[in-house]
């Protein structure tokens, strides 16, 4: 369905068009497909200029009720004028609606209230001043169109729901403990220690989890990965605990808190079909007029977790790194969207950076959506300098959410989860699943400048959201992640998919590549390990299982080494933490009891939030990482409620100590 706007000024002398005697027509004749047409009236005998009239007509031969999602009643006619004194107004004629049936009788109805009250709160707010450049009659139809896609908008998103979002349950990330909390969290020391003691090598840091909590009430169909970042802190001190929870003050989180109402599209719940393509248009409409600054970033900084150089940086994939501060009191501050001192030029990148321990070095990696390259790899020194991008040659945009390093190279996924925009066109959301694609692994030297050195291994059935490690073994490199099958059932099924821990076995010397389960009968994800074992051999993972997917309903700790012979039964599981009935919990977080490396790999303590929904309580477990039970060490009782999130980290006291306070 094609969206076309042409503007004309016809002088008093013009010919006159077989049309209603008040108007003149551009293009009637020829444009006989078209969705827009702008007309004008004739000179008013009490002003000096010609009022424009924008009409909105859907072509009957092109009209097509399963493909046009975004508008269930006709509307035909809408005015726009102007009046002598070049304040933008808008007078409103509404006419022929298609009243076939009592839904859309009832929606008309609905579009007509809705148009009337939204032109009534746009119009008289903006000014001329405040609109991009261009004529008065250009700004005029710009304020309009802006008007009436956000009309279409809020008539299509309760009847369309994107492909991503489970349709027999589409709202079941906006209920239960799944719903955002509704107030931000100043540090409340009212923690209850319900049992046990602080261990004190938590003493003087604090655990952070990040996730999705939607600052203005979420419309039909939300989806999860949707929602403005929110931080979950607990910060101990001298045996005691302080709660809080902040937004992470994001360029789309301040813009839509001043305008009181969202205004960026989200690419889950959102942008699919054409009622996608109307908010992309409104998006860049609103852009134009000035009503947003998309410049400063577009994304959520919801998902991951890092601190490197001195700052702690909250991320999304869709948008650079912003770093905040925590406060001497537990509190928190954003300072901003940290691009390494400008070196960073690409506007998003992985929310999943990797670290190396001994050499201080991050390595990350950004992805563009749109254009060739769409793959573009990157490290950055211990000093936080960014070095030369490495771009790699991949057939379309894929979803990368994380990859692996070892101690020499870097392994990058190339997934059956692509991105192709032109799937709008067909009323489909434009993150697709690719069953005919073979998933594969790219492995490049670490210190590569180019991709020249890249070697490729398609492995089916490989396809991973997370990696938990990956190390050198001889001729081979080893890969530790979560499967994710049947593939198709990824996002608007979750609780179908299955999530089996792997190795994946790639040789640089044959070129061949296996895949190894390590525990057949478990539904796991967020794999998490001693970090001091980051690019080494790792023997002990911890994950959550599942109760099913997206809830999570115990913590399993499980021995890398006792599946090393193709042994997938239960004794690769040597350690459970089973919550009770209607309890469900957060991504583990492994914490070592000390740094010293003679320490046992497991020897140290799994921090995780965990929520009684009978009871509406939330409360941050401490368990003892080297028990076969994963025993309770510390139960603290929460004074507020800390929704299902994303991924966590504890920063300590003496990486707090080093915090940098501005950007620089």
């Amino acid at each position: 369905m094609a969206l076309h706007v042409s503007t004309m000024l016809l002088s008093s002398t013009s010919p006159a068009i077989a049309m209603p005697s008040q108007y003149y027509a551009a293009g009637a004749a020829r444009e006989r497909t078209i969705s827009y047409t702008a007309i004008c009236n004739r000179r008013s005998p009490t002003s000096s200029m010609p009022t424009p009239v924008f009409i909105w007509k859907r072509s009957r031969s092109t009209y097509n009720p399963s493909r046009a999602v975004f508008m269930n009643a006709q509307l035909k006619h809408i005015q726009v004028g102007i009046t002598r004194n070049n304040r933008v107004v808008r007078e409103l004629q509404l006419t022929s609606f298609d009243d076939s049936n009592s839904a859309r009788r009832e929606a008309a109805t609905t579009t007509k209230r809705e148009v009337r009250a939204r032109i009534a709160e746009v119009g008289p707010r903006r000014s001329a001043s405040s609109v991009a450049g261009g004529n008065l009659i250009e700004k005029a139809v710009l304020n309009t169109a802006e008007t009436l896609l956000a009309t279409w908008i809020e008539v299509g998103r309760s009847t369309t729901v994107s492909p991503l979002i489970n349709p027999s349950a589409p709202e079941m990330f906006t209920v239960g403990n799944f719903a955002p909390v509704d107030r931000e969290c100043p540090p409340d020391e009212n923690v209850e220690i319900e049992s046990g003691t602080i261990p004190s090598c938590l003493n003087g840091g604090v655990y952070l989890r990040n996730g999705a909590n939607p600052r203005h009430e979420p419309g039909f169909g939300y989806h999860y990965f949707d929602g403005d970042g929110m931080l979950h802190i607990v910060k101990f001190r001298d045996g005691k605990a302080t709660y809080c929870c902040r937004y992470i003050r994001t360029n789309r989180f301040i813009q839509e808190e001043k305008a009181g109402k969202p205004l960026f599209p989200k690419m889950m719940g959102e942008i699919h079909g054409f009622i996608g393509l109307a908010r992309l248009a409104l998006f860049g409409l609103r852009a134009m007029l000035g009503v947003l600054d998309p410049v400063g970033g577009i994304g959520t900084a919801n998902a991951g977790l890092v601190f490197f150089n001195g700052k702690l940086l909250a991320m999304s994939e869709d948008d650079q790194p912003y770093a905040v501060h925590i406060k001497d009191d537990g509190d928190l501050r954003t300072i901003g969207r940290y691009d390494f001192n400008g070196a960073l030029k690409a506007t998003n990148m992985t929310a999943h950076p990797k670290i190396d321990p001994k050499t201080g070095e991050m390595f990350s990696y950004t992805v563009n959506f749109v254009q060739a390259p769409y793959l573009t790899l990157f490290k950055v020194s211990a000093d936080g300098k960014k070095r030369a991008n490495v771009n790699i040659t991949i057939p379309e945009a894929c979803l990368i959410h994380d990859f692996a390093i070892t101690s020499k190279y870097i392994v990058i996924p190339d997934t059956q989860i692509v991105l192709r925009m032109q799937e709008m066109f067909n009323a489909k959301s434009p993150v697709c699943i690719d069953d005919k694609k073979t998933p594969r692994f790219g492995v490049l030297p670490r210190n590569a400048t180019t991709e020249a050195r890249i070697k490729w291994f398609d492995l089916p059935d490989s396809t991973c959201f997370h990696y938990v490690n990956a190390w050198e073994e001889g001729d081979e490199i080893v890969v530790v992640g979560s499967t994710i099958s049947p593939i198709q059932f990824t996002f608007h099924q979750p609780d179908k998919l299955e999530s089996r821990l792997a190795r994946f076995h790639l040789n640089l010397k044959t070129g061949t590549a296996y895949k190894q389960e390590v525990a057949s009968n478990a539904n796991f994800d967020g794999g998490q390990f001693n970090k001091m074992y980051q690019c080494k051999k790792t023997r002990y993972v911890y994950g959550v299982l599942s109760g099913p997917f997206p809830k999570y309903g115990g913590i399993a700790k499980f021995d890398l080494e006792a599946s090393q012979n193709n042994d997938v039964t239960q004794q690769a599981v040597v350690g459970w933490h089973k919550l009770p009935a209607n309890c469900f919990c957060s991504e583990p977080y492994f914490v070592p009891r000390s740094t010293d490396p003679s320490n046992l790999e497991d020897d140290g303590y799994i921090l995780t939030y965990y929520h009684d929904e009978a009871a509406n309580v939330s409360k941050l477990l401490v368990l003892d990482a080297r028990s076969p039970t994963l025993e309770i060490v510390t139960s603290l009782k929460l004074p507020h409620r800390v929704p299902y999130g994303f991924h966590g980290l504890f920063v300590t006291n003496e990486q707090l100590s080093s915090q940098k306070p501005s950007l620089v």
